[in-house]
């Protein structure tokens, strides 16, 4: 019904940058929240950033300062620009969205495959 599709994830060496982008499609009737996260190998995932249909974002402790979240709500997407990546950056990224399909619905969660991101030199 809701498909989130990612992409932009890559190779990058230490103190470079990238943009993920994620465009939301199918059945939306609105969304509400809008957020990326992350998993390294043998970590739990963890929130990223995070961004409301309305209201301020919120960002992990780790990334305040060098990554920033936005959102195009006509095109039902958000985007992470990430800067000054470090090698603890590398991990596969998630998109997530609070999607409502119609009305009187309650949101659902919903996402996207993942991109990997590996900052090496």
């Amino acid at each position: 019904q809701v498909q989130l599709v990612e992409s932009g994830g890559g190779l990058v060496q230490p103190g470079g940058s990238l943009r993920l982008s994620c465009a939301a499609s199918g059945s939306i009737f609105s969304i509400y929240a809008m957020g990326w996260y992350r998993q390294a190998p043998g970590k739990q995932r963890e929130l990223v950033a995070a961004i409301p249909s309305i209201g301020t974002t919120n960002y992990a402790d780790s990334v305040k300062g060098r990554f920033t979240i936005s959102r195009e709500n006509a095109k039902n997407t958000v985007y992470l620009q990430m800067t000054s990546l470090k090698p603890e950056d590398t991990a596969v990224y998630y998109c997530n969205a609070e999607v409502v399909t119609g009305w009187g619905t309650i949101p659902y969660d919903y996402w996207g495959q993942g991109t990997q991101v590996t900052v090496s030199s």
